[in-house]
């Protein structure tokens, strides 16, 4: 089975920090680009953090800059996003995509071209 699945979410409050994580199943993990994704009612997707195949490079959202960090292990297949610092509006769904073409690097509008997991959601309170 191809999976993509994201774990981790919940409702939290402000100021605390939370880690999601991301199991990739049935298809080849290491060479790949990856991403995190988000989007709240009424909003647009969004772009949160990337990391390419080499993990050399990592892009954020000047949103999370500086408080989100994106991490992989290849020997496990996992991808994940550390979130500290969690404000109101970082509440959305979350998710955890796996781009579609082997050894790029990290881009948003590549990656969101590729797999995408069935999300899990955040909530934080003030």
């Amino acid at each position: 089975q191809v999976q993509v699945v994201e774990s981790g979410g919940g409702s939290v409050q402000a100021g605390v920090s939370l880690r999601l994580s991301c199991k990739i199943s049935g298809m080849q993990f290491d060479i790949y680009a990856m991403g995190w994704f988000r989007q709240a009612p009424g909003k647009e997707r969004e772009g949160v953090a990337c990391i390419s195949w080499t993990e050399k490079t990592t892009i954020y959202s000047p949103s999370v800059e500086g408080r989100f960090t994106i991490s992989r292990d290849n020997a496990q297949n996992m991808l994940y996003l550390d979130m500290n610092s969690l404000k109101p509006e970082d509440t959305a769904m979350y998710y955890c995509v796996r781009d579609r073409v082997r050894h790029r690097g990290a881009a948003f509008e590549r990656i969101k071209e590729g797999y995408w997991g069935q999300g899990t959601h955040v909530t934080v309170s003030s």
